[in-house]
Formats: structure tokens, sequence, C-alpha cells
């Protein structure tokens, strides 16, 4: 009897953990605060690649959290230049660089970032019929915004692969579909 009790709590301590992490699993990653908007100075709102620039008293959703990554995590593949004057704004966090339009190169949303633990490795993306290795290189910053540092642009949605030209290319999508494209990713 005694054993039959002891298995029986062992099974429901199982079941309790189980739970726990299927819980911790399905979670949504919910907006942290907002940011609001101010008008960018005159020139120094980038627009390069079609990007947004803060509107003035516009409230912004701010992230410290992503989607869980998986095996083929979704996301939207937008569009950034990471050489010196792009709409990328400064050098790469991970190693304090410019990079070629033409190297599969990314930024990640903040979540994904995950404080430079991604730095330099390699993701795989796959969207439009076709797969391609890109680096990660900087962060999609989820938290903050609408400021010089972040070329006056709004924080980065937290689902964000800001890819390189060279990214669209090797996924073939077509020059006038450029801008944003429902892609998966996973660490390679």
């Amino acid at each position: 009897m005694k054993g039959i009790f002891c298995l029986s709590v062992l099974v429901l301590i199982i079941l309790n953990f189980s739970m726990n992490i299927l819980e911790v699993e399905a979670q949504t990653c919910n907006p942290s605060g907002r940011v609001r908007g101010t008008k960018p100075p005159p020139g120094q709102c980038n627009m390069e690649n079609d990007s947004d620039c803060c509107k003035q008293g516009k409230m912004y959703p701010i992230y410290k959290c992503s989607p869980p990554v998986s095996s083929n995590t979704k996301a939207v593949l937008t569009l950034n230049s990471f050489e010196d004057g792009g709409d990328g704004g400064g050098p790469s966090e991970c190693d304090n660089k410019y990079h070629s339009d033409d190297k599969p190169v990314v930024a990640l949303s903040t979540g994904w970032f995950n404080h430079e633990s991604r730095c330099l490795k390699n993701i795989t993306i796959s969207g439009n019929g076709r797969s391609v290795v890109a680096m990660v290189v900087d962060e999609c910053d989820s938290t903050m915004g609408c400021d010089k540092d972040h070329d006056y642009q709004p924080p980065c949605p937290n689902n964000i692969v800001d890819a390189s030209k060279a990214v669209w290319k090797a996924l073939g999508v077509p020059l006038s579909d450029w801008g944003e494209l429902d892609i998966v990713w996973s660490d390679a």
C-alpha cells in the first residue's frame, strides 16, 4: 500500500511539473510598456528600405520578450542595411562593425537576440520556398526607439528577423516584393 501511495505521489509530481513546462512554453509575449514618438530633427531619420520614422505623440509598444524559439519559429522578415550610412544606424552590436549588404546577415528582435547569446551564430531562414543561412550580427531593439540612438525609428516588433539584401536575394524574393515576408527560422 505504501508503494502505491509513493508511486501516486510521484506521478502527481511529474504531471504537475509537466503542466508547468507546457504552461511556460505556451505563454505569449505581451508588450512590456510603451514609448512616445518624437518628431525626428530634419534629416535625422534614414528612410532607406522604406523604414518608418517615429510620429510625434504616437505610442509605440515595447517588448522585452519574443515568441518561444522552436525548430520552425514564425517571424516576419524585414529589410535592413548593415552598411555604414545605412538605415541600420551604427555598427552592429555583436562585433562593432558594419557589414556588406552582399553578406547574409541579420538582426533579431530583443527577446531572440537574448543578451547577445546568438551573436555571430548562424540561423536558417526559410521562406518563399527556399532557405538561407545567415549570421546574427545585431539586435533589432524591441525595448527602445524614437531617439537618436535608434535613428528616430520606432521600436522593433518582437517577431522580427531584420535581414540584409543578400538574404532576400537568396530567398528568391522579387525586388518589388522586398519589405516584409512571413518566414520561419531556427538556430543552425
